[in-house]
Order: C-alpha cells, then structure tokens, then sequence
C-alpha cells in the first residue's frame, strides 16, 4: 500500500526562503497580520488532514468507485467519502480562504493552494468535490448579484453546498460556441433551462445537501458562436426566499462514465429538463463569468498533477531504497546484501530525480502564481493587480499544460521505478498513473493551453508579458552574472532567454503569414516557456541554497536542493534545444500528409 507524508519542509522553503510571501502579504492590508508562523501552523494541521483523513481513502474509493441510482438519479460515493467531507467541513476547512463577509476566514489564496497540493497527493477524486465549490465561489463572488451572493456564498463557504461547472456537451467538446443547451425567459424573472452536459465532474453525489451548478446555455435570441452564450445558476434543489432547499430542480444525473482513473469522482451526464435558472451577469456575457471559473480550474489541474508527482515520488523513492537487485556497475553497495537496493543504479536515480525536479519546480510556479493572484483580487495598488493579472494569465496555461505533462512523465517514470510491481494495483503507483491521464485533457486540452498561451497570451500582445518575465530572468542574470558557483545554473536561463525574443518573433512573423504555423509550434513552444519559467525557480532555489550552504548552515536539506537543480539542468533543461528544431519544424510536414493519413 502506498504512503504519503506532507511535503511541509519544501512548502516552506519556497513561500519563506525563496518568495519571502509574508513580504508580499503585508503590502495587502487584508493579510498584513499572516506571518511565517501562521501560515506553518494552518498547514501543519491541512497536511494532517490530508495525510490522514483523504489518503486512506484513495485506494478504496479507486476501487470502489461511484454507484448511481437510475430510479432517484441519486449517486452514491465511495465509503468513506461522505464522512471525510463532513470532518472537512466540521474543521472550516471550505471557508480558508473565502470572503469573511459569506463567512469565510480570509486567509490569503496562497495557504489553500499549498493545502489543495496535499489533497491532490492524498485523494484526487476526492478533492474534486469541494475543489470545484472553489471555482463556482469565484465566479459567483465576482459577477453575481447581491441576491444570488446572499443566497448561495454562505452555504458554499461553509461547505454545506458544493458546486460544479456545466459547459461541455455530447456534440461540441471544448467548442463551447456550438453548444445548444437552451434558456426561455420566465415572467418571474428566472428562465427554463433545458439541455444535455458531460463530462461534469462532481456532478452529482451523496456528500452535501445541494449541488450549485453553473451551466452555460443561450437565450432564445442569442446571436451565434462564443458571443451567444450566457450564465445561469441551476441548483439541485430550488432555494426558497428564506434559505431553505425548495423542491427538486429538473437538473440530474442521466449517466455515469465509465473512465480510465479517478474513478471515486462521479464524473456525470447531466440532463436539464425545464430546470430553474437564474442568470448570472449580463445576457449573451456568460464567458466572463465562466471564465473565472475555467482559469481557477486551470490552476487547480496543475495543482492536481503537482500532488500526484510528489506521492509518485515518495513511494518510488521508498522502493527504490527497500528493493534489492543485481550489482551496482562500479561494485556492490550493499556487501552485507546478496544484491544493491536499486537506488545504486543510474537510470532509477534519474527516473526519482526527474519526479523530484518536476515536483519541486512546479510547487515553486504553483505557488509564485497563488501570489500572484492574491495581489491582481486584493493589493491596493492599481498597478501591481494589473500586472499581476497580467502575469498571471500568462502563466496559467504553462502552469496547467506543463506540469500536467510533467505529472505523466513523472508518475510513469516513479511506476517504473517498480518494475513489474508497478503495473499490479496493489503498490497504489498505476493509480497515480491512471488519475494523472485526465489531467491533461480536461479543463482545455493541453493543445489548447498551448494555442491560448502563444497565439493570445504572447503573439497577442507582441510578447509585451514574456519580455516582463524575461526581465526578471536577465535581473537575475546580471546579478549572478559573475559568480561562478551559479554559472551552472545561470548560463542555461542566459541562453534560453536570448534565443527566446528571436524564437518567438520569428514563430509570430510565421503564423501572420499562415495561421497553421502557430497551431503546429505551439505544444513545443509551451514546453520550451515552460523549462524557461521553471529554469528560473531553479536558478533562484539554487541561489538560496548556496547562500545558506555560505553562511555555515548544515542543514542537507540545502545540498540535496542544489543536487537537484544540478540534476534539472544537465538532463532535463537541455529538452528546449530539441523543442526548438521541432517547432520551427513548420506546418507543412504535418498537413502535408494527405496520403500518410488516407
């Protein structure tokens, strides 16, 4: 059976070492009480939970799965389920970072990102249930009214009703400008909303009292395409004036389906008969709302694939010490051992410390983009929220496409490392496999991402945000420049970043002139801003490593930093070269095939 222990030592180095946050909190006035302190303290208690409430039921839940009632539509979840979440409510965890105005605790975006890591690590289909409540909170703090805000974000901070987002239909997928789910007005002001979702996940259950649902749909004189499209929220059970549930909305569960992983998540058909919705926002304007929704989701899908990289690597780790085979080449390790533990070998320490590298970095990019958003929803300068708004949009899909890339890459090299132990369900790591898979098509394909971050978040805006961020790479540059102890690290984000305007122009000037060029560069391109993004935190982690090792200080936990970030540099950084021939590779030798694909 797999184990998991909170990576809290890790957390801590990048929000206190690293980013310094309370530095960054206290220029919000909201959070300028949160220190060090506070912030180690609710985590420690989020990691207990996690490590011991929603772990031990990953493994059960994955083999038990959702059973769904045709006769009452009702789903029921794994055992165990529904009792988690009442202590997950029962300990205020839903409220950590919600507006104290709905009851939330107000505490700063940047603690419930470091606490939703360690669920994803303990329990990913578990944390789908109250994870997407997140999203639909933002987007009905942002754009509902007074009304909706004053019926629905108390319940849903306090955790006694969860949310979900309906977008995707049979038919358009990720198109959402073909979708038909259709609203009529009602003299009262509400509107009947009928149609078919999929792919809803958390869409329906047994673990809250109603289930707030934010479906996307058109209003009979909708214009065509993306601009057609509006908001409403349907609930599972209608809301009376006084708070109260009401009767049964016509919104149910048609369908389970039946996938390759996170099986404990009920991932529903969602069948709207004449159900009652209220519209959220301006007609024909429901992109904007979803949108808050989508790009939280975003976030949270990289989070998701983080959590399963770091438990991928903790077991591989612990079996790679434990398990014994075969002779080291140089000579045997173990003398008192008929055979080395398997950590002697080159290519099990390059699969464990390829997971280490991946995880490592994208906590640092998690957690530097949480930052971010706290600043762009509360800072009091108008400026710092704009750029980081701006930042943050770009970073969003590197974040949700990269280290979800880096999640399948990582959780396949960590079953590996057990060999054919790794394939048997048993040792929990096809598990972790299986659950990451999704995390690379939903929420917008990985593709996708990578059309949104280099045709709108870079050619959009004539890489105005990539040059800010290598603004702060050429800062680090300049500032290290000279040391010689960091040239291994600052030599390569160098390079990248000179070559980096060039590639960019020179992809941009191609697809002026032919749309396709971009779509054909774009997967390579993200992956290379991604190893420029990620290059940077390891340059920055190395820095703080050396600093420390300097003043005296003798703690491993800085020497085993600067062997990883040795380790990310010599084997895994040099992908950008190749990604650099492949993307500039063009378009003609994938649309060009005709016959290759009759």
């Amino acid at each position: 059976m797999p184990t998991y222990n909170p990576p809290l030592r890790d957390m801590q180095f990048v929000m206190h070492e690293l980013f310094k946050v309370s530095d960054d909190l206290k220029t919000i006035p909201k959070y300028s009480d949160i220190d060090a302190a506070t912030i180690n303290a609710v985590l420690e208690e989020a990691g207990k939970f996690a490590s011991e409430v929603a772990f031990p039921l990953n493994v059960s839940g994955d083999a038990e799965g959702c059973k769904l009632d045709p006769v009452t539509h009702e789903v029921k979840t794994p055992a165990g389920f529904k009792a988690a979440y009442q202590k997950y409510v029962e300990g205020g965890w839903p409220a950590l970072s919600c507006d104290p105005a709905f009851g939330g605790q107000g505490l700063p975006l940047v603690i419930n990102q470091c606490f939703y890591e360690m669920l994803n690590s303990a329990n990913q289909a578990w944390t789908m249930y109250p994870g997407l409540t997140h999203g639909a909170y933002a987007a009905l703090h942002t754009h509902g009214t007074d009304e909706q805000k004053a019926t629905y974000l108390h319940k849903m901070t306090s955790g006694e009703w969860t949310g979900t987002m309906c977008l995707t239909e049979p038919h358009c997928g990720t198109d959402l400008g073909l979708m038909r789910t259709k609203a009529e007005p009602q003299p009262d002001g509400t509107y009947k909303i009928t149609g078919n979702k999929i792919f809803i996940s958390a869409g329906e259950h047994d673990m809250a009292a109603n289930i707030i649902h934010l479906v996307l749909a058109r209003l009979p004189d909708a214009p065509p395409g993306i601009k057609g499209v509006s908001l409403f929220i349907v609930p599972k059970f209608n809301v009376n004036k006084d708070g109260s549930l009401g009767a049964r909305n016509g919104i149910y569960c048609g369908g389970l389906e039946h996938k390759m992983g996170i099986h404990g998540n009920a991932t529903a058909q969602i069948v709207i008969d004449g159900a009652i919705g209220t519209l959220v926002g301006q007609p024909n304007k429901g992109m904007q709302g979803m949108f808050v929704m989508m790009n939280a989701a975003r976030l949270g899908v990289g989070n998701q694939s983080l959590g399963l990289t770091e438990v991928a690597y903790q077991n591989a780790l612990a079996y790679a010490k434990d398990r014994i085979q075969m002779r080291s080449l140089s000579g045997p390790k173990a003398k008192d051992k008929p055979a080395d533990p398997i950590i002697v070998h080159p290519d099990v320490r390059k699969m464990l410390l390829t997971a280490k590298a991946y995880a490592e970095g994208g906590r640092a990019l998690a957690i530097y983009c949480a930052v971010l958003l706290d600043k762009d929803h509360n800072h009091p300068d108008e400026k710092v929220r704009k750029d980081s708004g701006e930042m943050l949009s770009m970073l969003t899909p590197i974040v949700k496409a990269f280290l979800t890339d880096n999640g399948h890459i990582s959780t396949n090299a960590c079953m590996q490392v057990f060999g054919g132990h790794g394939f048997i369900k048993e040792w929990g790591m096809e598990q972790f496999v299986r659950d990451n898979r999704i995390n690379m098509i939903y929420e917008g394909t990985n593709t996708i991402q990578s059309l949104d971050l280099l045709g709108r978040k870079i050619l959009g805006n004539n890489g105005a945000t990539l040059k800010k961020f290598g603004k702060l790479v050429a800062a680090l540059v300049e500032e290290e420049g000279v040391n010689e102890k960091m040239a291994e690290f600052i030599n390569p984000i160098a390079f990248l970043g000179d070559k980096m305007t060039k590639f960019t122009t020179e992809l941009g000037f191609k697809g002026f002139q032919n749309p396709d060029e971009v779509g054909a560069a774009a997967v390579d391109y993200l992956r290379v801003a991604g190893h420029l993004v990620f290059g940077y935190f390891w340059a920055r982690m190395a820095q703080v490593a050396l600093r420390e090792i300097a003043a005296g200080n003798t703690d491993p936990f800085y020497q085993a930093k600067l062997q990883t970030a040795r380790f990310y540099f010599a084997k895994l950084f040099p992908e950008t070269a190749t990604l650099m021939l492949t993307a500039r590779a063009g378009s003609k030798v994938l649309l060009d095939t005709d016959l290759a694909l009759a």
